[in-house]
């Protein structure tokens, strides 16, 4: 990660980017670089061009580190705290095989317990 991180700041540098990489830019540039990714999904759910899928993804993905880069968070510990987030959220009895977002997995709990 760390030789990407350098070949991203220096391809950034040597264009005189820095200047347009603030945290709002970078934010915008995610949500845009994602909705062009979901564009390839728009009418089938196999995407007409693999290698577009790729280009946007690495877009998203960019763009994505170097907020990480620009807040120097450790990015190990960011996800895996999210995991744990996460796990607490969707408990594996509550949330396996269910794509349910995790508000209506505790409606089912309440609504269990009411019964």
């Amino acid at each position: 990660m760390k030789e990407i991180m350098e070949a991203l700041k220096a391809f950034r540098k040597e264009r005189n980017w820095e200047q347009y990489h603030t945290p709002e830019n970078l934010a915008k540039s995610i949500a845009i670089e994602s909705a062009e990714l979901l564009e390839h999904f728009q009418w089938d759910d196999v995407p007409v061009s693999i290698e577009g899928v790729k280009d946007e993804l690495a877009d998203v993905i960019i763009y994505a580190l170097l907020l990480n880069d620009h807040y120097g968070f450790d990015l190990d510990r960011i996800i895996k705290a999210k995991m744990l987030k996460n796990a607490k959220k969707y408990p594996i009895d509550k949330a396996y095989g269910n794509a349910k977002k995790y508000t209506e997995l505790r409606k089912e709990k309440t609504n269990g317990n009411n019964r």
